[in-house]
């Protein structure tokens, strides 16, 4: 009879150093076999295991550890080994290896601390203001962190939030304002899965729409001065975007989720709207309907912009997917043209306003009629006769 042996299949030296070396590699080189990190979206998996391969053997000569060649069989071996344990989950990894949470680099995680830093500060969203402390504690013990200074803020975004809406500071204040900020994980957890919801708007200064919406909450977006939640009326498919603060601290969950496929086509639908317009109002319910099915008349608007705004707006290569620019009448003015709904006039307009007597609005004429008497009422403002 045989005898039976108990010794491990890495209990050999060089076998147990080599899926040490795969695992380096993976923690080092995150995403490690993906189709655009050899250039090749066609790859096949054998391709992308010799991408693995290669970086072993690169993290091998870095530490100084000496590697046997080995065949393409045996690294699938190890692959197997290490779903045996966990390290790798039981799936296809199509975009490159990487081991449990580890899918970025260090550099790659600068850029996402200077990311939720800048959330965290200036838009003091709760939820990143959590995440961030926590890494920064736990990144603080990490010399190599501390020696590269990945915790700076290279980049930032520092617009920022006008009213509270970290629930802590709030509190500490004595500033608390029972709005929905109090419920954002619930929002949170709604969007993920397409959950139904009741909430309460108890204030709307602009139209005076008050009470209670059952929506479908579909993403969380903040927008120069304050976060704001996008949402889709259960009854109507309504699309709209208000304020996060004008919702009282009510929710309740209605209704059986409807999963993110019908999430991602209304997120879709909304991010048409809004790439179309001009500012956060998506439209009245009839008109709205009519622009999504492509039957709603835009408005062709001129504005000229005399020195000295000319460079800045000549700048914004990109502001609207619209957009034209004569500069004919250069140096003197140009002309900036753009096709509007007419939901989006009102914010186009404080947008003009703001260059004052650098701005001209040539068209259309109503437009230009309502430009013209602000302006009168502006110029009555600083009448010195009175």
């Amino acid at each position: 009879m045989p005898k039976t042996t108990n010794s491990h299949p890495y209990s050999d030296r060089q076998a147990f150093e080599r899926l040490l070396l795969l695992i380096a590699t993976f923690i080092h080189h995150p995403g490690i076999g993906c189709p655009d990190r050899i250039g090749n979206n066609s790859q096949s998996a054998h391709e992308s295991l010799e991408a693995v391969q290669e970086k072993v053997c690169e993290v091998a000569q870095q530490y100084d550890i000496a590697l046997t060649k080995y065949s393409i069989p045996t690294l699938r071996k190890d692959l197997v080994t290490l779903r045996k344990y966990g390290l790798l989950e039981k799936r296809i990894y199509r975009w490159g290896y990487f081991l449990g949470t580890g899918v970025m680099s260090f550099k790659d995680l600068q850029v996402a601390l200077n990311a939720l830093n800048s959330m965290a500060k200036y838009q003091r969203s709760p939820q990143a203001i959590r995440i961030y402390q926590e890494l920064e504690k736990k990144l603080r013990g990490k010399q190599i962190l501390e020696s590269t200074d990945y915790l700076y803020p290279v980049r930032s975004q520092i617009d920022r939030a006008i009213i509270y809406t970290d629930l802590d500071e709030m509190q500490d204040i004595k500033k608390n304002r029972h709005n929905l900020y109090h419920c954002l994980d619930q929002v949170e957890a709604a969007i993920a899965i397409g959950q139904a919801i009741n909430i309460y708007r108890y204030t709307d200064p602009y139209s005076q729409k008050i009470g209670y919406l059952q929506v479908f909450p579909l993403q969380l977006i903040y927008h120069d001065i304050a976060w704001y939640l996008l949402y889709e009326y259960v009854d109507n498919g309504h699309l709209e975007i208000e304020r996060i603060d004008r919702f009282t601290d009510q929710i309740q969950f209605v209704n059986q989720p409807r999963g993110t496929d019908l999430q991602n086509s209304s997120l879709n639908v909304a991010m048409n709207l809004f790439k179309k317009g001009w500012g956060l109002f998506l439209g009245e319910p009839s008109n709205q309907v009519r622009e999504i099915a492509g039957n709603l008349e835009y408005f062709q608007v001129k504005v000229r912009f005399f020195a000295p705004v000319i460079a800045f707006i000549e700048e914004g290569e990109k502001r609207h997917i619209s957009q034209m620019i004569d500069r004919s009448g250069k140096p003197d003015y140009i002309d900036y043209s753009i096709l509007l709904p007419e939901r989006s006039l009102n914010e186009f307009c404080r947008w003009v306003h703001q260059f004052v007597h650098n701005a001209q609005v040539l068209e259309p004429q109503s437009l230009r009629d309502r430009f013209r008497s602000t302006v009168l009422k502006l110029a009555s403002l600083y009448d010195i006769s009175r």
